[in-house]
């Protein structure tokens, strides 16, 4: 019998929360040589270890910290990655959302660990001294979760009037990014339903042209020369395939400390690209919790994937043979452990 064909999906900021704080004391292991670098480039700059992070009471303000959070969220990524049975499952692509970006450029072999942490360090402790701006998120979708496309026009027509961005497409919602007099307007001016909308806690305008200052800054601090081209297809946050064999590594550069940082990133496209594309028998979700997962299956109900095309289908295909498998999730681990 032949390996099932898996996409791996790298996460982003806010998985790791109160909820699932210790997960590197879980299951952390097989990252220990990684997570034991990382420490000590933390202890040189003055930053607490991952690991003692991980084993203290979870604080949103230092918790959710972007020096903190960001590798924080690579360190998870990296263990669950790690224990992934290869001699069960062939990696046939990787892609993430937001942050998750970075992490698949060091899973896929485009960034070597040390480089990877480098990137990740710094674009996450760029804004310790003040945030830009801020971010927000709105469902846009039916109680089957199928994005309603009126509403999302409406909702595109609000955010231009306003100054404020698309941040992120996240399957039934929109990530949006802007200044907090834009955002505080849009809070008021949207209808309130199921608690949204709301703000996400220390987020910036992340993938919003108010980040170019922080773009202009991450070309001065991380050279060109960390980048090689990926030993594993990477899906990008416009839905553009990396190949190992005609990725050029200057594109790659310009593309995740430009493009990446100051657009719209489009995790609809990045997962509707990679399931077309790859055909592949199981998503598998790196990292704590099952915050994604509903994005996740929301993506496939709007593209009618294997016939699911509503929640009620979504869920009962994850109870009878899940086709999206969250590391997270204690029950869905073991089936790729």
């Amino acid at each position: 019998m032949g390996k099932e064909r898996i996409i791996v999906i790298c996460p982003g900021r806010g998985t790791y929360t109160r909820e699932t704080s210790g997960y590197l004391a879980n299951f952390g292991a097989p990252a220990k040589n990684q997570i034991a670098f990382m420490d000590e480039q933390r202890k040189v700059a003055g930053l607490p270890a991952l690991s003692e992070l991980d084993s203290s009471p979870f604080k949103v303000k230092t918790h959710l910290a972007g020096e903190h959070a960001s590798p924080l969220i690579y360190a998870c990524s990296l263990s669950d990655f790690f224990s992934i049975d290869q001699e069960k499952y062939e990696i046939v692509a990787i892609t993430g959302n937001s942050m998750g970006w970075y992490t698949a450029l060091s899973l896929g072999g485009a960034l070597t660990h040390e480089n990877a942490y480098s990137l990740i360090n710094t674009m996450g402790s760029m804004m310790k001294d003040g945030i830009i701006g801020g971010q927000i998120i709105y469902s846009i979708m039916d109680e089957n979760w199928l994005v309603d496309k009126a509403e999302k026009e409406k909702v595109l027509t609000e955010i231009k009037k306003v100054g404020a961005h698309v941040s992120i497409y996240l399957g039934g919602y929109l990530v949006i990014g802007g200044d907090q007099s834009a955002l505080d307007t849009l809070l008021k001016k949207l209808p309130s339903k199921d608690n949204y909308p709301f703000q996400l806690p220390l987020h910036a305008a992340f993938h919003t042209p108010l980040l170019e200052s922080i773009s202009r800054k991450a070309f001065g601090l991380l050279p060109k020369s960390i980048f090689q081209k990926p030993l594993v297809p990477l899906v990008d946050g416009r839905g553009h395939i990396w190949s190992p064999f005609s990725t050029e590594t200057e594109e790659l550069y310009n593309y995740t400390l430009g493009h990446q940082v100051t657009n719209a990133y489009d995790f609809s496209t990045s997962i509707t690209v990679s399931m077309k594309e790859f055909c592949p028998d199981k998503l598998v979700l790196l990292g704590p919790g099952n915050s994604l997962g509903g994005a996740i299956g929301q993506i496939m109900i709007n593209n009618n994937w294997l016939d699911i095309n509503s929640k009620k289908a979504f869920s009962s295909r994850q109870k009878k043979d899940p086709y999206l498998i969250s590391m997270g999730m204690k029950d869905q681990r073991e089936l790729v452990c």
